[in-house]
């Protein structure tokens, strides 16, 4: 089965706290953890719309924190401490259902579990 991480960034506030709690809990820096938050922004599109957008992205450094006991009652660190609550771990299929229902989100197909 694959795994997968939906994004709703619509939401994300940019906190980094996903960075952070990965970095801690697998001794990296908070630079090249297996989550880093990118930065789209601010600049004005139009007189009353602004592009300012923060994107987790996930690198390969991420394992689901499948490898040690980094993980909080088997959810990753950083799904677990997201302050704004847009990360949502599961099954690649299932999360495409959740990708269909709104703009603005992305969905991270991280690893096949056996």
């Amino acid at each position: 089965m694959v795994q997968g991480i939906l994004i709703d960034y619509e939401f994300c506030t940019g906190c980094h706290t996903c960075e952070i709690a990965c970095a801690v809990s697998h001794d990296l820096p908070n630079n090249r953890a297996g989550v880093v938050v990118h930065h789209e922004g601010a600049w004005e599109i139009t007189e009353d719309v602004w592009q300012d957008t923060y994107l987790p992205v996930f690198t390969d450094v991420c394992d689901l924190c499948e490898k040690g006991t980094a993980a909080h009652d088997g959810v990753p660190m950083c799904v677990h401490h997201c302050q704004a609550n847009v990360l949502k771990i599961g099954n690649v299929e299932e999360l495409a259902k959740d990708l269909a229902a709104k703009p603005k989100q992305v969905l991270y197909a991280l690893k096949t579990k056996e």
